[in-house]
This record gives structure tokens, sequence and C-alpha cells, in this order.
């Protein structure tokens, strides 16, 4: 997803993996200089800024050279935890901000909790932040994230004499008088699209799971859970979408959308523009325009899921200190800056002051306006099992679709998040 984001937004060439100047992780043998290893997946650094950054981090380290290695997203969960129970893991590394409660829990990540102040953690955007830390210890630094926006079809707005709503009741009158005045379907929405659910649920001051003592309960037996699908179920009823399947069967973005009916859809960025190319392959023009998932009132748009990263330092790593400062390089509100700005705007830095200001009229602008009521799945080592096939969201949400009962539906769910999340 993430390599996606980075080629949609127009990022240059991915970091090349560096010529090797000793083992991984040790020390080179020329010169005596130390070899800092750092794990990077593959579309989350630019070229041009990773070059210019650990350029200046080995001027002002004599004697350091620093190796950045590109990891796939495919199988990297495994090949993490088997670098970080080794003697000479990379010295940071690149983790998927809903893993890295995962690899703090193993002991596999160094405690940054002493070093809060000098890595700029009262800067950080508080919706990023959370993924870091666990048991009130920080365990990484949030480095970058993207989320969600609608986009929609220009034209189709224009003949309905729709304009970008703020408010979940503009939102619907928009979508009945494109239902009523074109012949086009006012949204696409998959019934099992839960990120968009996430952020509906958060709406309404719910949440997927809730902390119970010393463990965790799934909470979608909530009467917040039901307002949320109430609010989702009348969105689907606007979409020809299926109720049993995700954004991602059929791919919206490539398989959906440029056969022109759809009015408007929600998505990410990498999405936007797989759409736009899809639609200019086929001899096609998209005139996009994108405005923020709305929320209740004007004054807030609606709460979005953050997908994104974090950047940590491996506890067995024998240079913890000179990773932490590469870290702490890497995630200051300078360098980070200079990451938004490579990246076209089009992910999201870790701290607000850090943030360009994105195009006008662009997915970055609806993206960036969301940033503030951004958030992640509960922060628990057992959340990864809880996204495990059959998704139990996913299936509580088509059995509410279909007609179920959303307490009923919602108790069916939570035995099977408590069991999982707790496992």
């Amino acid at each position: 997803m993430r390599r996606k984001l980075i080629a949609a937004v127009g990022a240059a060439a991915l970091v090349a993996g560096a010529t090797a100047c000793g083992t991984e992780g040790g020390s080179a043998g020329d010169g005596g200089k130390q070899t800092l290893t750092v794990w990077v997946m593959d579309g989350s650094a630019p070229e041009a800024w990773s070059k210019e950054l650990n350029k200046a981090f080995e001027a002002e380290h004599e004697g350091v050279e620093v190796e950045m290695k590109v990891q796939q997203w495919n199988g990297v969960q495994e090949r993490i935890t088997t670098a970080l129970s080794e003697d000479s893991p990379p010295d940071v590394l690149e983790l998927g901000n809903t893993q890295t409660a995962g690899y703090a829990v193993t002991g596999g990540l160094a405690d940054l909790t002493s070093a809060k102040g000098e890595l700029g953690y009262d800067t950080w955007n508080k919706g990023m932040l959370s993924s870091a830390e666990l048991d009130g210890k920080l365990f990484a630094a949030p480095w970058y994230a993207a989320n969600r926006a609608v986009i929609y079809d220009k034209s189709v707005f224009e003949e309905a004499g729709v304009t970008p709503p703020e408010t979940r009741e503009e939102w619907i009158d928009g979508l009945e008088k494109i239902g009523e005045k074109t012949d086009k379907q006012p949204l696409y929405l998959p019934g099992q699209s839960w990120y968009v659910f996430a952020g509906l649920l958060w709406d309404e001051g719910g949440n997927l799971a809730a902390e119970r003592g010393d463990g965790w309960e799934g909470a979608l037996s909530s009467p917040e859970a039901a307002a949320a699908m109430e609010f989702y179920e009348k969105l689907q009823t606007y979409s020809t979408a299926p109720k049993d399947a995700d954004e991602a069967t059929p791919q919206q973005s490539t398989d959906v959308v440029p056969k022109g009916d759809v009015a408007s859809w929600i998505g990410l960025g990498w999405e936007a523009g797989g759409a736009v190319a899809a639609i200019e392959e086929a001899g096609g023009e998209a005139d996009f325009g994108y405005f923020p998932i709305p929320g209740k009132t004007a004054e807030q748009p609606g709460h979005v899921f953050f997908g994104g990263s974090n950047l940590a330092v491996s506890e067995r790593s024998p240079r913890k200190e000179l990773a932490q400062e590469w870290l702490k390089a890497a995630t200051s509100t300078e360098w980070m800056k200079k990451y938004a700005e490579a990246t076209e705007g089009g992910l999201l830095p870790n701290s607000p002051a850090a943030q360009v200001e994105p195009a006008e009229g662009s997915f970055a602008e609806a993206m960036v306006a969301s940033a503030e009521v951004g958030r992640i799945t509960p922060v628990t080592p057992g959340w990864a099992n809880v996204e495990t096939d059959p998704n139990p969201i996913k299936t509580y949400m088509t059995k509410v679709l279909e007609g179920t009962d959303p307490a009923k539906a919602g108790k069916d769910a939570d035995e099977v998040i408590t069991e999982r999340i707790n496992g």
C-alpha cells in the first residue's frame, strides 16, 4: 500500500540498496569506520531525502557510514522477527504502526522513554504517537501516516448541482441529488470497508475494543457501534457494491471506478492515483475532486484511520546511542519538513509543524484536513490476531447489512475479538 501511495504522489525513485561496507550491522573493515544499518520499507524513503539526510549525519559523525537497506512489505514481519533475535540486527528499522506493539512486547525494541524530550515527543501528532507507546513506555518515533478521503467526479457533482459537503447531513443530501439527477452510482462503498467504519465508530465515541483489567474485550455490541453501523448502512444504500467484500475485492480504484459509473468513493492517495492512471490508459480523462469524510458538524471532519510507519532502534544493536542519534535526526521537524516536501505533501509527517502546504484541490489537501482527528486501532500486541481472516469486524458489518440485529452481530464479533486480542 505504501509503495503505491508514494508512486501516486510523485515521489522520485526509491532508496537503492547501498553497497555493503562490511557484514550487515557490523563495522566496516576499511579505516575503522562504523556502519549504521537502517532498514526502510519499499516506498517509504525518497532517494533525494535519504541521501541528503545521511550525508549530513555522516558529516556530523566522523567515521560513520549509513547503510540503508530496502525491505519488501511481503513477508517483512517474519524477517524483522528473525533479525531482532540475532546478534547483528539492523540498528534502526521501520515498522508498520499497527506492528510496533507486537515487537515491543517481545523485548526486541530499545526503550526510548528517557529520550522523549530529546526526540521531540511533545511536538508529535498525538494520533500517530499512540502507536509508538506501550504500557507507558516509548519504543519508537512516529514517522509518517496517510488517511482516506472522499474522491469524487467533478462533472457528476456539477451535473447534480452538488458541492463538497462539510457535514453528514449535507453528504446525504448530496448523494440523494446525485441519485435523482444523474445515472451514476452516488457512492461506491463495499460492505466490509472496516477502516471507514472505524472512523464512524470513533465519531460516535466508541472503539473496536476496550481495555478491561489485565486484558481487552471486543466493543462492537455497544450502542456506539450500532449508531456507526446505522450511518454506514445509510451510506451503503447509495452503492451497488457487494455487502460481503472489501474495497480490494474487486479493487475499487482500478477495477470499478474506471468503468465510469461511480460519482464518488472513499480511498487513499495511491488509489486515487491508480484510478487516474487506469482511466487515462483506457483513453479517458479523469477529473477528480477531494474532500474530507464529513463529520457530524462542520467544526470537525470525520475521524479517520491512520495507516503509517514508525522508526525504532533494535534493543540488541551494538550502536544504540548512534542509532538513536540517527532516529532523532530523521524524525526531527527539520528533516520531516523536507520529507513532506519530498513526498509532495502526499504523506503526513509526524509533526504538524513539519506539514507543507498541499496544493489547492489536491488529495493531500483533503487528507491533511483530517490529520488532527486521525487514530489507529487499539495499541496492543494481540491486535494483529484480530485482523486475521476471517476478520470479525468485516463479518459483523456484513451481518448487520444483511439484516442481523447490530447488538446480536456485535456480541458474536466481540467473542472472537476478545479471544484473539488476548492471544
